[in-house]
């Protein structure tokens, strides 16, 4: 909120190379925080999808889960003016590999029931289909919205 009276000010007072700057840094912010929301989401995509794979079975509350984060995901990767997304294809899969760790830490902590390790539920899953899998959710997600506004 700072950054738009400081913005307003630049303004009132001709300072347009200091407005125009505040604007840059104010756009990676705004980058940044859906960088960080669509992380968060890819997160619990994978942790489910792990879970699947792991345990060979699916509850009705993960699959809401995944589906949620698919949606959300798709949501904040849209760019609602200039059009396209902020997360191209490749930047989604460098996001979905940064993630894999976390998502796969929380994993073992739910899967059957936390009796193993990161490491060993690790040994029980398919990670490259597991990435593959939420990449293709993920696209298909946005393809599914670009086609409902159109």
């Amino acid at each position: 909120m700072e950054e738009l009276f400081e913005l307003r000010t630049c303004l009132e007072q001709g300072r347009y190379t200091d407005a125009m700057a505040l604007l840059g840094e104010m756009e990676e912010m705004s980058k940044d925080d859906k960088i960080n929301k669509i992380s968060s989401f890819t997160v619990v995509l994978l942790l489910h999808l792990i879970k699947k794979d792991a345990q060979k079975r699916t509850t009705r509350s993960w699959e809401v889960s995944i589906r949620n984060a698919v949606r959300e995901i798709s949501q904040a990767n849209k760019r609602r003016k200039a059009g396209g997304y902020y997360l191209k294809e490749e930047e989604l899969r460098e996001t979905i590999e940064d993630a894999y760790e976390t998502a796969l830490d929380n994993a073992a902590l739910e899967a059957f029931e936390g009796r193993y390790s990161e490491s060993e539920l690790a040994g029980m899953v398919d990670d490259e289909k597991i990435r593959k899998e939420a990449l293709q959710m993920i696209l298909e997600g946005q393809t599914k919205r670009k086609r409902k506004r159109s």
